[in-house]
């Protein structure tokens, strides 16, 4: 095979990483955007779909909508409720769990509110085009991200949490604007049964309720109520996301639907079928659950149709000639804009001058511009509010014209400064991506020979996660690939009451027992303690003396030690890092990740041998 046929495959392999879901959901966006302009400006059928009544009856009663409104009202409700999930899942477990870190987004998203609301009301201070303030305050979190993966810098990925976070609360802040003052008539009675199905949603999860039925029976009655309350519908889905339960997942509920599944594999019966379901199930959180099998109808199905139903603006020369001239156009224009760049992006260089320690890995004074400037796509909410607080057609489309001239602007206006930001202020190369340092037999623990044409090293300590998945993973790599693979051990301390362990572990690495001791602990659920080291060891034909005389003085303490701020300044994570000849293996590192890499590898030596 030639260096370019080579070249050609490892190009497809890396193109779907590359091409990430979130840009082909943007693209999709676009396309269904230019797809609605053309069929509203090809006869009359757009409007007469849109606005045909779709009735759902259940006894004597009968929900009756037009197909727009269902895709706004009820569909929009999943969009929320997905995004919400998202944002749940990050202020509990992720990068925003730290209030420290979740400030500088909360904060921008604030900016982002005020400011765009301020520069449409200086252009519109007055009349019937002022009531359209609310269209310029919100940010179309899916578009936001997906051109983000676009146009955006390649070595700050950690953006993309950043922009979910503001854009988030974003859309929460521009939701609760809804609520407050464009809903037309409030009907308080309905209040009391959508406050009752949330604290209904709240206990639920406070008892561990896993199983989704209940959740989606209380979430469809709690939208059907704040749909007849006169409050915007999808509202209920970002008020139910935030109820979810979430929590990192438990070992213990991963066991025993291992177990499950093994006794299915003995006997294969479907009663043991879906006890291994339900068990599988059980293990995921409910949270993250619900975000995998909601994600990609939200923004493959969902945000698309309500671009197509709401995007549609006959395009005639009067119209656009209309809109140009027009304040409530500029107004738009403006504040999503500008009000946006300086909204968002002013506040985040102001908060990253002030306390630079809060800003994410990547981001900056030229990117918290170039990420303001997407907050400009205002697209769902902006529309939304158009709906509801423009009555007048001509208005309304020339509102429609604003935010769709905005959505174009904005990432045009984004893609300048994301490219004179790369170009005259590039962010210093991603940390932690490569080997900090080749790997010396006489230092570090190796299994498996040096003429391995792939070399796995790792950097962990043994707390759960590295006993419980990775060390798994290695082995089964080992296994399976026999001599092609040499396994490489380094400490990585996270947990200050393993350096015993690790003391332990290098003790018996004196004594040529590393691997075994290794791999018996690694077997282990229970963390491991010096006590039950000793044990180990001892059944393992470990001089248990001398080991535990090497643990009181603290023999190559020094050696983990550094090690372990060698992993540090090379801003590994705080979780089990994995390098393949030299090249850190993104994504979690399992058995079906690490074989698939080490096989590509493997083909490549041959390739090009």
């Amino acid at each position: 095979m030639t260096n370019a046929r080579v070249r050609t495959k490892s190009v497809v392999r890396r193109a779907p990483r590359r091409f990430r879901s979130e840009t082909l959901a943007a693209v999709i966006l676009v396309a269904a955007t230019v797809a609605a302009l053309v069929w509203a400006n090809v006869g009359s059928s757009y409007a007469a779909f849109w606005n045909t009544h779709a009735a759902f009856s259940v006894g004597g009663g009968t929900l009756d909508l037009t197909v727009k409104e269902w895709v706004d009202e009820a569909l929009m409700t999943v969009f929320f409720f997905a995004i919400g999930l998202d944002v749940r899942r990050e202020f509990a477990l992720g990068e925003l769990r730290r209030p420290a870190a979740a400030m500088l987004p909360i904060l921008a998203a604030i900016g982002g509110l005020v400011i765009p609301a301020l520069v449409f009301l200086l252009i519109n201070p007055s009349g019937p085009a002022s009531s359209a303030w609310g269209a310029v305050i919100s940010t179309v979190t899916a578009f936001a991200i997906g051109m983000l993966a676009l146009i955006g810098p390649r070595s700050a990925s950690s953006l993309r949490v950043f922009v979910l976070g503001f854009a988030v609360v974003d859309d929460i802040g521009a939701l609760t604007v809804i609520a407050l003052f464009y809903t037309q008539s409030l009907q308080p009675l309905w209040l009391i049964p959508i406050a009752a199905g949330l604290g209904l949603t709240w206990w639920l999860a406070r008892r561990g309720v896993w199983r989704s039925l209940g959740y989606i029976v209380i979430g469809v009655i709690v939208w059907y109520c704040t749909l007849q309350s006169g409050v915007h519908a999808t509202l209920a889905g970002v008020l139910l996301a935030l109820l979810m339960p979430v929590y990192a997942t438990r070992m213990s509920d991963v066991d025993s639907a291992a177990r499950v599944t093994h006794l299915f594999r003995q006997t294969p019966r479907p009663d043991l079928a879906a006890l291994a379901r339900s068990s599988i199930n059980r293990a995921t959180p409910l949270n993250q659950r619900l975000s995998q099998a909601i994600e990609p109808y939200s923004q493959f199905v969902v945000v698309p149709l309500f671009a197509l139903s709401n995007a549609g603006v006959a395009l005639s020369g009067e119209a656009i000639a209309s809109a140009f001239a027009s304040s409530l156009t500029w107004g738009i224009l403006a504040g999503l804009v500008v009000g946006k760049l300086i909204g968002v992006g002013g506040t985040t260089a102001l908060v990253l001058k002030l306390r630079p320690a809060k800003g994410a890995r990547g981001l900056d004074v030229p990117r918290s511009f170039g990420v303001g400037a997407l907050g400009g796509v205002g697209f769902t909410i902006s529309l939304l509010v158009i709906d509801l607080g423009v009555p007048d057609r001509r208005l309304a489309d020339e509102a429609r014209i604003g935010v769709l001239l905005a959505a174009v602007v904005a990432v045009l206006v984004a893609w300048l400064i994301f490219a004179l930001g790369t170009r005259f202020a590039p962010l210093p190369p991603p940390r932690g991506l490569t080997l900090p340092r080749r790997v010396d037999p006489q230092v570090d623990h190796v299994r498996g020979p040096a003429s391995a044409p792939v070399t796995i090293v790792v950097y962990a300590d043994m707390g759960e996660l590295y006993r419980t998945r990775v060390a798994e993973a290695l082995s089964e790599a080992h296994r399976i690939f026999g001599d092609d693979v040499r396994i490489v051990y380094r400490h990585h301390i996270v947990d200050q009451r393993l350096v015993p362990v690790a003391i332990a572990l290098e003790a018996a690495g004196a004594q040529d027992r590393f691997w075994q001791v290794h791999d018996r602990l690694s077997r282990q659920a229970e963390p491991p303690t010096v006590d039950g080291f000793l044990e180990v060891a001892a059944s393992l034909g470990v001089d248990t003396d001398k080991l535990t005389r090497d643990v009181r003085e603290l023999h190559n303490l020094d050696l983990i030690q550094s090690q372990s701020a060698e992993a540090d300044d090379a801003g590994l994570p705080h979780w089990p890092a994995v390098f393949l000849n030299g090249r850190r293996l993104l994504g979690p590192a399992n058995t079906a990740v690490i074989a698939r890499a080490v096989r590509r590898t493997l083909e490549s030596t041959e390739n090009t041998g």
